[in-house]
Order: structure tokens, then C-alpha cells, then sequence
């Protein structure tokens, strides 16, 4: 199974705020050290305040911060949510597959998607951020502030 690159930046988005120890970092920041587009990121924050998973705070002192619920998610949960429903491959897309009303693939690569999900349930994103890739995040995070 493959994420899409708009889960993909949620999860790492997550992890950078999760290592936050200093002053709160901007959307542009943390898309500067994640080196993506603001405007993508800027639309993953968007969604992941929707989520109640981050809580952006305008002003001096504002910037992103992690909630509590962000803290504690499931990353299955989170990559259920963030991929939404839908099956592994698109049988009855605009081309429909022929073998659609008797294939077997089609409930394997479903079973397959819930293992993959499953395996992901338990890590939370302090999971995540131990040794080696927390240290690594702060260091990216080190960037000082235009203001």
C-alpha cells in the first residue's frame, strides 16, 4: 500500500510538532524544514485543526502546536482517517474490471489493507519520534525565526 503524499506530510507534520520544545512554529517554518510547498502544508495544518489534532494560534507568540488528542492518536487511526475509506484498487472505477462480480483479489487486498493499518494502531507519535528520528526532527526545528 503506498500513502499519499498529503498523509504522508500530515504524519511527518505530527512528529515535527511533537519534538516542539521552544517558541511555536509557523505553518511556512515547518514547512521550510520539512522542505515541501507552504501552500501544501498550509492545507495539511488545515486539516489536521479539523481533526482537533493541532491548534494554530495567530499573533506574536502564536504558531502550531499539538493537542492532546494529537499526542496520543493512533497512527492507524490517523492514516485511516487521513487516507479515507476506499479499497486498494478501484474495480468499478470508469473503466470497470470485468472480473468485478466473482474476483478474489479484490477482498485479499482489503484483508491486506487492514493488516497495514492494524500493524500501524499501536505507535503513537511518540513511537514515532524516539531515537534517532526525535533528535533529528529538533535539529531541523533549529531554524531561527524571521519575524
Amino acid at each position: 500500500m503506498r500513502l499519499t503524499r498529503f498523509t504522508d506530510l500530515a504524519l511527518r507534520v505530527l512528529m515535527r510538532l511533537s519534538v516542539e520544545e521552544g517558541e511555536l512554529p509557523t505553518t511556512r517554518e515547518v514547512a521550510a524544514a520539512m522542505n515541501v510547498p507552504y501552500t501544501h502544508t498550509a492545507k495539511v495544518v488545515a486539516k489536521l485543526q479539523h481533526m482537533g489534532l493541532v491548534e494554530a494560534r495567530r499573533g506574536r507568540g502564536g504558531g502550531l502546536a499539538l493537542t492532546a488528542s494529537g499526542r496520543h492518536a493512533s497512527v492507524g487511526g490517523l492514516v485511516r482517517e487521513l487516507e479515507g475509506p476506499g479499497d486498494v484498487v478501484d474495480c468499478e472505477g470508469t473503466t470497470p474490471c470485468p472480473l468485478r462480480s466473482a474476483c478474489r483479489l479484490r477482498g485479499a487486498l482489503r484483508q491486506a489493507q487492514e493488516a497495514f493499518f492494524a500493524a500501524l494502531d499501536p505507535l503513537t507519535l511518540s513511537d514515532l519520534t524516539k531515537a534517532p528520528t526525535g533528535p533529528l526532527l529538533v535539529t531541523l526545528s533549529a531554524t531561527p525565526r524571521a519575524d
